[in-house]
């Protein structure tokens, strides 16, 4: 069985979580395909967008609890494989932040604890109605402080702060609301969704949005002087692409761009 199941139409690349009777939990060999399936889109510029979904009735429930107890069996209460694994995860999801091309979560039934991680780390998330989102960790006496991170640099704090200590789910609306994730449609029109909103970003040129991805989150650590004469540089980049040219040319013109 394959982990992640990736397919290709149209320069977007389907990346499937694909172990539904777990509820595509982030176990260790899901976090190791989806790595690796990560790692291999890096250089491949046939592919100008992804879209992460997950097989079955839920996106994805977080890490798996029955490995976790498992890993507490050894000599050191599991203190070394729980700093390993939250090591691993953290690799994964910064890889999809330095991925060049833009990452659409395409979420239903469920993202919890390092599922709703997951959506909040991807750059842009649909969902369908009636999906929930929680970081429930605390539930059980474990306080999800690595989904914490993304969750609390994508909504306001009061409101992850909320969401972190009650365990409290929040619908597909409110998630939106928030702004965890872009948009909200009907069950049997999300892939569909999903699909439109990645092709939009495919048909831009490629290296002008990897070149945006990468200041985007450059930027937003960076104090709002640096920022100005840091993206100001990015656009001087930008502007000295042979297709950047074309496109402008081609919009002052009033034809269609021939980018290469």
């Amino acid at each position: 069985m394959a982990y992640v199941e990736r397919s290709d139409a149209g320069g977007i690349a389907r990346l499937t979580l694909n172990a539904p009777e777990r509820l595509n939990a982030l176990s260790d060999e899901m976090l190791a395909a989806l790595q690796a399936e990560l790692d291999a889109l890096k250089d491949d510029t046939a592919i100008k967008a992804v879209v992460l979904s997950g097989a079955g009735k839920a996106f994805c429930a977080g890490h798996d609890l029955k490995q976790m107890q498992a890993g507490r069996q050894a000599e050191d209460g599991g203190a070394a494989y729980f700093k390993d694994l939250f090591d691993r995860c953290a690799a994964m999801m910064l890889t999809i932040r330095a991925l060049p091309q833009p990452v659409i979560a395409q979420v239903h039934g469920i993202a919890t604890a390092a599922g709703c991680q997951l959506v909040a780390t991807c750059d842009l998330a649909v969902a369908a109605e009636g999906t929930k989102f929680g970081v429930n960790g605390v539930n059980i006496g474990l306080f999800c402080s690595t989904p914490m991170v993304a969750l609390s640099r994508n909504i306001p704090r009061k409101q992850a702060f909320e969401m972190l200590t009650t365990g409290q789910f929040i619908s597909a609306t409110r998630a939106q609301e928030l702004g965890l994730i872009n948009r909200v449609a009907a069950p049997e029109a999300l892939a569909d969704e999903a699909n439109a909103l990645a092709a939009e970003i495919a048909g831009k040129l490629a290296s002008a949005v990897r070149i945006g991805k990468r200041a985007f989150y450059d930027q937003l650590e960076m104090p709002l002087e640096a920022a100005y004469g840091f993206t100001g540089d990015v656009m001087v980049e930008n502007l000295a692409n042979r297709d950047t040219d074309e496109g402008m040319t081609a919009f002052l013109e009033k034809r269609p761009p021939d980018w290469s």
